[in-house]
């Protein structure tokens, strides 16, 4: 009862200021429930995608699934899990029998982390016709579906991309300049853990923890209470949002969560903590003892 008052007093609050869902887009529409997965998995030209590393795939996956990890949509340099060219997701994805109409339903076994990041590639390059399944591997487990280590041998696919959408990422330089000229209606999202934002963040951030979007299955909450969740910190459909991690993977988890919301205005910072924290001209935050760490600045 106290969730949903706060709420219906976060709505209020927003009618009046005028502002309640600007920029909202269609809810639901990109987490799947295990039953609706099963459901669909019945109609010709979809593919079941596990994301699970390579070598734990081989031990076990729901059958004729085929595996598309994080290794295989990432590059590691100059920092680990940036997003990969789109040669590497192209050759990748005709390998798993994968095409330009073809409908994929993406899992895993890491509280939605893999199989959001993969959903995120292939937004980012265009492919729009892509779904997660809520609660990953084990909620298909419970709905009846079987486990195998037979590996399927797809015919070859034809994938191409002609699509890179900007305006779903943002650079470390962009972020800078946010920070040295703050927008009141842009707000970034540190998705680490409560520990690792006390240690340091970007200056300016909103901790919310990536785990908060799960229960405790590993299934996402569902679109109302992700809306709570991000209201009461004052984030609405009208602001833009920037969702950073360690390597935005779990920032890419946020992503899916706040899309699926109706939530359209977000930007993952690709290169995340680990390349902010690694230059020391950039100023990094320190919440428990409000202390700024700032050293001349740089142009990178």
């Amino acid at each position: 009862m106290k969730v949903q008052s706060l709420f219906i007093v976060a709505l209020l609050a927003l009618v009046i200021t005028g502002c309640a869902v600007q920029g909202a887009g269609e809810k639901g529409t990109e987490i799947l429930s295990a039953n609706q997965a099963v459901d669909m998995l019945e109609n010709a030209n979809t593919v079941l995608v596990d994301a699970q590393p390579f070598l734990n795939y081989k031990k076990a996956h729901i059958r004729n699934a085929v595996n598309v990890s994080r290794a295989d949509i990432v590059v590691n340099t100059p920092f680990p899990n940036l997003l990969c060219p789109p040669e590497k997701l192209e050759k990748i994805m005709e390998k798993r029998g994968i095409s330009d109409d073809t409908c994929l339903i993406i899992y895993d076994v890491n509280k939605n982390m893999d199989s959001a990041r993969l959903w995120w590639t292939l937004k980012i390059y265009g492919h729009d016709n892509v779904k997660v399944v809520s609660g990953g591997m084990n909620a298909l487990i419970k709905q009846g579906m079987e486990t195998t280590a037979d590996i399927p041998s797809p015919i070859k696919g034809s994938f191409s991309i002609s699509d890179f959408r900007e305006d779903m990422i943002i650079s470390k330089k962009e972020i800078k300049a946010l920070i040295n000229n703050p927008d009141p209606h842009t707000v970034i999202v540190d998705t680490r853990s409560k520990e690792e934002y006390e240690n340091g963040t970007i200056p300016g951030s909103v901790h919310l923890d990536f785990e908060g979007n799960n229960f405790g299955d590993q299934t996402f909450r569902p679109v109302r209470q992700i809306q709570i969740r991000y209201l009461e910190e004052g984030i609405d459909y009208s602001d833009t949002v920037l969702l950073f991690c360690k390597t935005s993977i779990r920032g890419a988890q946020t992503y899916l969560a706040l899309f699926n919301a109706g939530y359209r205005n977000l930007r993952l910072y690709d290169g995340a903590w680990v390349e902010w924290s690694a230059s020391p001209a950039n100023p990094i935050f320190k919440p428990e003892s409000k202390v700024f760490q700032i050293n001349e600045s740089d142009n990178s």
